[in-house]
């Protein structure tokens, strides 16, 4: 497969469009898991403009339309989540976006359960995803919609704890969860992340523990 040329570090005053990205496996397996909170995020933010995700190409399911009269493309990834990078970097290429135009919207341990974080670059976090769309971009110099889910209790491992499905109990959380990610995005995409910060940084209300037992693995 040929190796897609690097990025040129650069900043247009206003995007022309925005790449909004959310990470996830792909699947009905991990529909439902904390992982898929990205896709969750983004199939949010398609059904409440009206963006179909109709088109399957450049490894990826993805739409384009307007959020709050801003041209964007939402896209889940087809690859699998440590795979991310491939899809993010041809949808870049092809739509002609800098990474400083990338929204991308993940699910995040280091981030209290029920909590939002907005930041622009920063490191990964051991979050695959992320990582590989750092390695493939050359650069971290992008936006990040962080939805935190918390550590795992004791005794689970991580891998297993973002490949757990929801628990009963955390589902209405976890709906809030999504809908303010959603609502996250497009105050950052319209009124810039400080805007988003001051907004979503506050606390909201915490969610019941998982359950220890819930694990698809």
């Amino acid at each position: 497969m040929p190796q897609e040329p690097p990025f040129t570090p650069g900043e247009r005053v206003r995007p022309e469009v925005w790449l909004i990205v959310g990470l996830g496996n792909p699947g009905p397996r991990y529909v439902f898991t904390r992982h898929n909170l990205g896709f969750l995020v983004v199939a949010a933010l398609a059904e409440e403009a009206g963006i179909t995700l109709d088109r399957h190409s450049l490894e990826a399911q993805w739409g384009k339309g307007r959020l709050a009269d801003t041209p964007v493309i939402l896209a889940q990834p087809t690859t699998y989540m440590n795979l991310s990078g491939r899809a993010v970097v041809k949808l870049l290429h092809f739509f002609k976006i800098l990474p400083s135009e990338l929204v991308v919207v993940h699910d995040d341990l280091d981030v209290p359960p029920g909590r939002l974080k907005l930041a622009r670059g920063g490191g990964a976090g051991g979050h695959k995803g992320v990582l590989s769309i750092q390695g493939a971009l050359g650069t971290p110099d992008f936006y990040r919609v962080k939805l935190g889910i918390g550590r795992p209790p004791e005794r689970w491992a991580a891998e297993d704890y973002v490949l757990a499905p929801f628990a009963a109990a955390e589902e209405e959380a976890m709906a809030e969860l999504v809908d303010r990610g959603a609502q996250a995005v497009v105050t950052l995409i319209t009124q810039g992340l400080a805007a988003a910060q001051n907004r979503f940084h506050g606390l909201s209300p915490s969610p019941p523990e998982p359950e220890e037992t819930a694990s698809p693995l």
